[in-house]
């Protein structure tokens, strides 16, 4: 399929839930863009640090790029791309403009920094499916993982993610990166999960190169059984199927998810 070639569509992205979704980027190319800079971020040193939302990419831009995507099988629109997507301000006009004219649900992968924002819940309210970070159960955990911009605080996220649960009407998850700074921290966030009742769980710990090493399977086994009671589904990176799936282009594709270590 290397002969298409989209600007700011890209494939494939990672979650076991996700299946053969195809990215959407709003992002500006060639520029890691973010509200973190993750200690395990495979995308390498952040260039642009920053929590100022503005319009990157043009929405039409991107929706001319959709209806003229080959006949290929499409799970779900995934909004990911070099950073946090919900820095594209035009985040919820794309993702219900693209609602309009497919038929596939639209999905955003959100490191939640912007989730204590009303607007933005109801922006990303539209969406079928929302998978939010969640790597952190406390402010010092938060600026030692996730290494947020200033003035970005753990209470803000951990309320504004209540928030959301209580209007959403889709499939919210959450993302825990678990590495050796936080693998004896599982109860923590099991109290706050329980308050928080998402419907799915991702345990996750950095198996794409990183410059942080990965936990074994051995101890995110061990990390899973403390959420074995817990009434949603509890996935571990471990355990998940892979599924097999090609970027509509590998060259656009390795721009967005590139190696860097």
């Amino acid at each position: 399929m290397k002969e298409y070639r989209f600007k700011h569509l890209y494939g494939p992205v990672s979650s076991w839930r996700l299946g053969r979704s195809l990215g959407v980027d709003l992002l500006p190319g060639g520029c890691k863009t973010c509200t973190f800079d993750c200690v395990y971020c495979q995308l390498g040193q952040i260039k642009e640090y920053t929590t100022q939302r503005r319009v990157f990419v043009r929405t039409k831009g991107v929706i001319n790029e959709i209806k003229s995507l080959p006949d290929i099988p499409i799970d779900y629109f995934t909004f990911s791309g070099q950073g946090e997507p919900a820095l594209a301000a035009n985040l919820g006009e794309t993702a219900r403009a693209i609602k309009e004219i497919r038929g596939e649900p639209v999905a955003v992968i959100s490191n939640s920094s912007f989730i204590h924002d009303a607007g933005f819940r109801e922006e990303l309210a539209v969406v079928d499916y929302a998978l939010l970070k969640f790597d952190a159960h406390n402010q010092q955990t938060l600026e030692a993982i996730n290494r947020p911009c200033k003035n970005i605080r753990f209470d803000d996220i951990f309320s504004g993610i209540i928030k959301f649960r209580q209007i959403y009407k889709g499939i919210l998850a959450l993302q825990i990166m678990f590495i050796e700074s936080n693998k004896n921290s599982a109860h923590e966030f099991v109290k706050l999960l329980e308050l928080i009742k998402p419907d799915e769980v991702h345990l996750n710990t950095p198996l794409r190169p990183s410059a942080i090493k990965p936990l074994s399977e051995d101890e995110m086994k061990e990390i899973k059984t403390v959420f074995k009671d817990l009434p949603y589904k509890v996935s571990s990176v471990y355990e998940i199927e892979k599924i097999k799936v090609e970027p509509i282009s590998e060259e656009d594709t390795l721009k967005r998810r590139p190696n860097k270590f």
